[in-house]
C-alpha cells in the first residue's frame, strides 16, 4: 500500500479518535517516548440496565452494545418472590471501581512516518476481518511491530467497541517472543469483554492474570461474576460462585451489596430442582452481607429459609434462628416463608408446627397455595394418620380449590402405603382419567401396593397399562420382575430381565440382578445363576446376604465363590461409547505424572436427552465409577455429574483426546467412526434441526482433523459440511445425507430419545450456529 493511502487512513483514524472519554491507565508506560493519557468512549457499555420497580437491590445483567431491554436474564425467574431493584448507587458502581492507569502514545509522537501509517492502517482494517485473515495480517507485521504498537491497536479497538478484535490482537501479542505481561491492558480488556457478556474470553484473561501471580482488580471480579449470571448457559452459575468466592478469599475484596443480592437471587431462581445443592453458597453470601454490615433484605431471609426447607435433613435450629432474625428486623413472614416452614416441618414430622403454620395461612388475606395442602397431607401420613390426609384432599375438592397433579400423586402415595386398595384405585382412575401428567409416579405407587399385598395379577395388569401409557422406568420393571420371581414365573421373569439388560434406556442394576439370581437359585438353575453371578462380579454389585450361602451351595465344588480379582477392562461397546462421548466433549483429568486418568461425565440438567443418557451411561460404566458417584436404585437419584476412578487403563484415551489439559482430535479418528460411536456422539453433543439438518459438535479439532473426518464420512457415502463457530467445529448433514446418517445410527440410539432427535422434537444440546447455511468463520464443504 502506498504512502498516500496510509496518509488517508491516518486522517480518517485521527478524526475517529477525536472524542473525549474517561482515562484508561497503563502500568508500564514506555520510557523512550512521551506518553499521554488515553481516553475511552463515554458511552461504552455499563454494568446496569434500565431502572425496574422492585424490592431487592441487585447488580443488573450486563447489556450488549445493541441489546434490547428484553434480553434474556437469569434474574427474570424468581423463587421465592424475589424481585430486582434499581439502586442509583448500584448503577454507578462500575465507575467507582479503582483501575490501573493505562497510558499510550499518540501516533504523531512516533518519529517514523511509515510506522504511523501502518499502525493507522491496522486500526482501520483489522476489525473487519475474520479470525484466519486477521491472524495472517498480524503475522505479516512481525518484522517491524512492537508491543507498544500492538498495544495501541488493541486499545483503539476497545475505544471503537470492537472488543473481539482487541482480544484477538492481545492473544496474538501474548504468543510473540517480545511480549511482556501488561496488567493494566489485561484488566481493561477483561472488563470490556465482560461488559459485552463475552464471559469465556473474559475468563481467559482473568486466569492469565492469576497465572502471572497477580490478583485481578475488583472491577474484573465484579464484571466477570455478573457476566456469568447473565449467560443462560449450563454451568455458568457454578462459575459465578467460583469467581465470587475468589473475589473474597483470593482478592480480599468486599463485594458491593448489589453483587451479593444478584448471586443470591440466581441461586434461588434455578428452575431445575437443583437449587437445594447451593445452600452452603447461599449461607456464605448471607454471612458476607452480615459481616459487611449491609442491610439484609427480607427476600434474602425468605430465600435462605426456602433453601433450608428443601434439604434432605432439616436444620430446625437454623430455620428458627432465621425466623427470629426476621422478626427482630421487623419483617413479617410472607406466604412464601410460611409455605417453606410447612415444607420443612412436614419433612421433620412436626405435626404441631405444621398445623400452627397452616392456621397462619388461613388467617392471612392471601389464598392458600395448593402445595400447603400437599405438605399437610404428607405430615399426617408420616405420623400414621392417612385418613386425615384423605380428609384434606376431599376438602380441597369441596372448596373448589385447584387440585393439581402434586396433590393427586401425594394422596395416591399415602393411600397406597396405607394399603387402602379401593380408595387408592378410585383416586388413581380419577387421576388417569383427568389426563394429568406425570403418570409414572402414580403407577409406581399403585404397583408397590399390589406387590406388598402379593396381588400379582393386579400388578401385572397395572404394568401392562403403564407400558401403553408411558415408557416404564427401571423401578417399575424391577417391581414387576420381583413379583414374577415371587410367584415362580421364572420364564417370564427371565424375558423381562433380558429385555432390561439389552434395552439401554432401562438397563439393569444390583436390584435386578439379585431378583433374577434368587429366582434361579430357588429353581435350581445353577448354570444361569452362575452367569448372573459373573455379571454382578464384573459390575461390582453387592449380593444380598441371604443369597450368598445358597449361591455357594449351588455352584460346583471346583468353582469358588471368590475367584481371582476381576481385571478392569472396557468391553468393545464401552470403548465405542467412550469415543463417541469424548468427541462430544466429555473431559479427562490426569494426575501430574499422567499415569492415572479419570473420565468426568457431565450432563445438562435442562436436556431431556441428557436426562435419559446419564442413567444409561451410569449403568454401563457402573463398575468404573467412584463410590461417591454410585447412586441408589432410584433412577431419579442418578447424578448429572459423576466420574470414574483414576486408572491407568484410560491412558490410551487421555493420550489420544487430551494433551496438556486440552481437548484434541486423534490422528486416527477416521478409523474409529463406527455407527455406535456416531450415535453416542450425536446423543451427547449433537442436535437435529427442524429442517432436518443434523449437526455434530466437535471440540478441540483443527482443519486437518475435520478433513480426516470428512473423508471418513465420504467412505460411508455421506456428504457433509463443516463450519467453525468460535473454538467449536460443527459437522452438518443436510437433506438426504441427514436421512442416511439417521439410518446409520438409529439402531444404537436409545429408544426413549428417538422422538427427541427427529425434526419435530429437535433439542439444542449446546450452543450452535444460528443457521448452518449462513456464513461463519469457516465453511468447508465435502466434494462428495
Amino acid at each position: 500500500m502506498n504512502a498516500s493511502v496510509y496518509s488517508a487512513s491516518f486522517a480518517v483514524l485521527k478524526s475517529a479518535l477525536a472524542f473525549p472519554s474517561p482515562p484508561l491507565r497503563l502500568r508500564h508506560a514506555p520510557s523512550s517516548l512521551p506518553v499521554r493519557s488515553f481516553q475511552t468512549c463515554p458511552s461504552s457499555p455499563t454494568l446496569l440496565g434500565p431502572p425496574r420497580s422492585s424490592t431487592l437491590a441487585t447488580a443488573q445483567p450486563l447489556q450488549q452494545e445493541e441489546a434490547s431491554d428484553e434480553e434474556e436474564d437469569l434474574t427474570e425467574t424468581v423463587r421465592p418472590s424475589v424481585e430486582p431493584f434499581h439502586d442509583v448507587a448500584a448503577a454507578r458502581e462500575i465507575r467507582s471501581f479503582p483501575s490501573p492507569e493505562l497510558e499510550v502514545r499518540e501516533l504523531e509522537e512516533l518519529p517514523e512516518q511509515w510506522r504511523r501509517s501502518k499502525i493507522a492502517w491496522l486500526c482501520k482494517e483489522l476489525p473487519s476481518y475474520k479470525h484466519s485473515t486477521f491472524v495472517r495480517i498480524l503475522n505479516a507485521q512481525r518484522q517491524w511491530i512492537t508491543q507498544d504498537d500492538a498495544t495501541y491497536v488493541a486499545v483503539h479497538c476497545m475505544r471503537i467497541r470492537e472488543n473481539e478484535a482487541s482480544f484477538r490482537v492481545y492473544k496474538w501479542m501474548s504468543q510473540q517472543h517480545w511480549f511482556h505481561f501488561d496488567f493494566a491492558l489485561a484488566t481493561k480488556l477483561a472488563d470490556y469483554l465482560g461488559k459485552d457478556r463475552k464471559f469465556a474470553k473474559c475468563r481467559e484473561i482473568f486466569d492469565a492474570i492469576i497465572n502471572q501471580g497477580r490478583v485481578p482488580s475488583e472491577s474484573t471480579f465484579h464484571i466477570l461474576t455478573v457476566a456469568y449470571l447473565s449467560a443462560p448457559v449450563e454451568g455458568c452459575l457454578d462459575e459465578a460462585c467460583s469467581v465470587y468466592n475468589k473475589m473474597i478469599q483470593l482478592g480480599g475484596y468486599r463485594p458491593r451489596l448489589s453483587l451479593h443480592n444478584s448471586l443470591f437471587r440466581a441461586l434461588v431462581s434455578r428452575a431445575d430442582g437443583r437449587a437445594k445443592y447451593y445452600l452452603k453458597q447461599a449461607e456464605f453470601i448471607f454471612h458476607n452481607i452480615v459481616t459487611s454490615e449491609f442491610e439484609v433484605h427480607q427476600d434474602v431471609y425468605a430465600g435462605l429459609i426456602w433453601l433450608h426447607s428443601y434439604q434432605d435433613t432439616i436444620d430446625r435450629e437454623r430455620i428458627a434462628d432465621l425466623r427470629q432474625e426476621m422478626k427482630n428486623a421487623g419483617f413479617k413472614e410472607s406466604t412464601d416463608v410460611l409455605i417453606s416452614i410447612m415444607r420443612a416441618c412436614s419433612k421433620a414430622d412436626n405435626v404441631q408446627e405444621t398445623e400452627k403454620t397452616w392456621l397462619k395461612l388461613l388467617e392471612s388475606d392471601c389464598g392458600i397455595p395448593p402445595k400447603a395442602f400437599v405438605y399437610l397431607m404428607e405430615v399426617y401420613a408420616k405420623v400414621g394418620e392417612p385418613m386425615k390426609s384423605l380428609e384434606i384432599f376431599e376438602g380441597m375438592k369441596k372448596q373448589n380449590e385447584p387440585v393439581g397433579s402434586a396433590a393427586y400423586l401425594k394422596i395416591i402415595e399415602v393411600m397406597s402405603k396405607a394399603e387402602e386398595i379401593e380408595i387408592t384405585e378410585t383416586i388413581f382412575d380419577e387421576y388417569i382419567g383427568s389426563g394429568m401428567k406425570p403418570v409414572m409416579p402414580a403407577f409406581l405407587s399403585l404397583m408397590s401396593m399390589y406387590f406388598n399385598l402379593h396381588l400379582h395379577d393386579k400388578l401385572e395388569i397395572a404394568f401392562s397399562q403403564c407400558a401403553t401409557r408411558c415408557c416404564p422406568n427401571r423401578s417399575i420393571y424391577n417391581l414387576y420382575l420381583e413379583s414374577l420371581v415371587r410367584v415362580g414365573s421364572l420364564e417370564k421373569a427371565e424375558g423381562i430381565f433380558n429385555e432390561m439388560h439389552t434395552n439401554g434406556t432401562i438397563g439393569t442394576n444390583a436390584r435386578s440382578c439379585n431378583a433374577i439370581l434368587n429366582g434361579y437359585l430357588a429353581s435350581g438353575e445353577c448354570a444361569k445363576a452362575e452367569k448372573v453371578y459373573d455379571i454382578m462380579r464384573q459390575k461390582k454389585y453387592e449380593i444380598e446376604p441371604h443369597s450368598v450361602e445358597r449361591l455357594q451351595e449351588a455352584l460346583s465344588l471346583n468353582r469358588k465363590m471368590v475367584k481371582r480379582k476381576v481385571s478392569m477392562k472396557l468391553d468393545e461397546e464401552q470403548r465405542e461409547i467412550l469415543v463417541g462421548l469424548l468427541l462430544g466433549g466429555v473431559r479427562i483429568e490426569s494426575d501430574e505424572e499422567r499415569r492415572n486418568h479419570k473420565i468426568l461425565f457431565e450432563f445438562s440438567e435442562t436436556s431431556n436427552i441428557h436426562s435419559v443418557l446419564r442413567v444409561h451411561i451410569h449403568e454401563r460404566f457402573y463398575e468404573w465409577l467412584t463410590l461417591s458417584s454410585r447412586s441408589n436404585d432410584d433412577d431419579n437419584e442418578t447424578p448429572y455429574r459423576f466420574s470414574t476412578i483414576a486408572h491407568s487403563y484410560f491412558g490410551f484415551f487421555a493420550d489420544q483426546f487430551w494433551l496438556k489439559g486440552r481437548l484434541m482430535t486423534p490422528k486416527l479418528i477416521h478409523r474409529w467412526l463406527s455407527a455406535r460411536v456416531l450415535a453416542y456422539w450425536y446423543m451427547y453433543g449433537g442436535l437435529r434441526s427442524s429442517s432436518g439438518d443434523i449437526l455434530l459438535r466437535l471440540k478441540g479439532g483443527s482443519r486437518e482433523d475435520t478433513e480426516r473426518i470428512i473423508r471418513a464420512f465420504q467412505a460411508k457415502s455421506l456428504g457433509c459440511r463443516v463450519k467453525r463457530k468460535g473454538g467449536v467445529f460443527w459437522v452438518g448433514f443436510q437433506g438426504t445425507n441427514a436421512d442416511m446418517f439417521w439410518e446409520l445410527v438409529e439402531p444404537y440410539i436409545l429408544e426413549s430419545v428417538k422422538s427427541l432427535l427427529v425434526p419435530d422434537g429437535c433439542l439444542l444440546v449446546n450452543s450452535k450456529p444460528d443457521d448452518f447455511n449462513s456464513e461463519s468463520e469457516t465453511d468447508e464443504q465435502s466434494p462428495h
